[in-house]
């Protein structure tokens, strides 16, 4: 378990897009979350022909840290490529993440490391 702020988080996240799997979009997202005990899990987006059987990258940080036995969350941070606006979770992220509590974080990046919260 590491310390963490919104921008260890948020470079957690860009770090995570470089892995995407998304030769049909071409569009990389990364996404990191942070446990209530302050571990962190990545995630990036993983695409399939089939649109519907792809992964967003935070449902696949979320999965990871479930995986690993953690279902109490603080924070997500989430980092595309776009450079002009923020992306934020689609609907079924969200739905995932109310599926763990209310009480989420949620931090949005630009490339430029640029942040909403």
């Amino acid at each position: 378990m590491e310390s963490w702020s919104p921008q260890v988080l948020i470079q957690k996240s860009q770090e995570a897009k470089t892995l995407a799997f998304c030769p049909y979009s071409n569009f990389r997202v990364g996404a990191a979350v942070l446990t209530s005990d302050g571990n962190v899990f990545t995630g990036c987006s993983v695409e399939n022909a089939c649109y519907s059987l792809a992964m967003c990258a935070e449902r696949t940080a979320i999965c990871k840290a479930v995986s690993e036995g953690y279902t109490a969350f603080k924070a997500i941070a989430i980092a595309s490529d776009l450079e002009d606006r923020f992306i934020s979770p689609c609907g079924a992220c969200r739905q995932v993440m109310r599926e763990f509590g209310l009480q989420w974080d949620v931090y949005l990046s630009k490339t430029d490391g640029g942040q909403k919260n």
